[in-house]
């Protein structure tokens, strides 16, 4: 059997891929909540606490890395809440050691948003009205795009390839599927969107709300994409719940930039894409030891019954009027 890309990271390690940066460790190191890296908060003599971060091997080059984190930096230039790597003593952002590539950051504290309140939600609206004036101004050279292909079409394609479907559900999942992705190509062509440079994993686990602002973490999956990626997820609720959060997400939003109200059509693509993918990644690591452990349920009949149920109800709401702003901009 394959050993896991992280069996080899283990505590001295870490400690000494960290101290060679120029800090002493005081040994006390704390595995953090994380599944696609290796997250750690390691104690510094006479200093705060520090996170490092290591990379899963293979998934981005060191060249992807470092544009996440020129992206951040020029972020904190343009004085964006986000919480930035550190540079090092050799003037970069992010380090090897061995096949790993690691990156340490200050420890920030905060708690969620509270998403039942529209001016919480116009708050973030603004942030994120900042981070895409930024992110419009160039655009990302070796990250790559949001798109069909990756999200979608791979997805699908290894899902279909691989054992984690149960033979009985195979058939429904395939015909609807190719279903699906043919919708949402066409909602994709007809968006005609302009691309530009997003966080595009902008759920409330990755903003922290502290001292009445949002600050935004884990770039880990930025991309060039649609703006309304960074959106859509801080919306919840039936649709009249959702059309209230909308107006207040873009009315603080359009006070730093213009949103195409055009990419309201791909909300639910993108949320279909999301599904997919979701469920893709979690059987390309099943072979790491923290995914079973954590995913239980994964490689069970009842939850591909509920995936394909969830994907038969998107397949439905593809079909509807998209959401729209209660107050027109067009």
């Amino acid at each position: 059997m394959t050993s896991h890309p992280y069996s080899v990271l283990t505590p001295d390690r870490i400690l000494i891929a960290v101290e060679a940066q120029g800090y002493s460790c005081d040994g006390r190191i704390t595995a953090l909540n994380s599944f696609e890296n290796r997250v750690f908060q390691l104690g510094i003599e006479d200093e705060q606490p520090l996170i490092a971060k290591f990379y899963r091997p293979a998934r981005w080059s060191y060249e992807q890395v470092l544009e996440e984190h020129a992206f951040c930096a020029e972020l904190t230039a343009a004085e964006w809440p986000v919480v930035p790597p550190l540079v090092g003593p050799n003037g970069q952002s992010a380090h090897h050691d061995g096949e790993f590539i690691f990156a340490l950051f200050n420890r920030f504290g905060g708690h969620a948003p509270e998403l039942d309140k529209l001016d919480t939600i116009e708050v973030l609206g603004r942030s994120l009205g900042r981070l895409h004036a930024v992110g419009a101004v160039s655009p990302f050279q070796h990250r790559p795009a949001i798109n069909i292909d990756e999200y979608g079409v791979a997805s699908r394609e290894f899902l279909l390839s691989n054992d984690s479907l149960p033979p009985t559900l195979r058939e429904a999942y395939d015909s609807l599927t190719r279903d699906i992705l043919k919708i949402i190509d066409a909602r994709f062509r007809d968006c005609r969107y302009t691309a530009i440079r997003i966080h595009a994993d902008c759920h409330i686990g990755n903003i922290l709300w502290r001292d009445d602002r949002a600050v935004f973490v884990d770039f880990d999956d930025c991309r060039m994409g649609p703006a309304v990626q960074d959106l859509w997820m801080l919306l919840s609720g039936n649709r009249q719940d959702q059309t209230e959060q909308l107006d207040a997400l873009l009315e603080g939003y359009e006070m730093f930039h213009e949103f195409d109200d055009r990419e309201l059509n791909l909300i639910e693509s993108l949320r279909t894409l999301r599904m997919m993918h979701y469920a893709a990644w979690i059987a390309r690591r099943w072979f790491d030891p923290a995914f079973p452990s954590a995913f239980s349920w994964f490689n069970t009949e009842r939850y591909w019954a509920e995936h394909i149920l969830e994907l038969r109800e998107q397949f439905a709401i593809l079909h509807e009027e998209p959401l729209s702003r209660s107050r027109g901009n067009f």
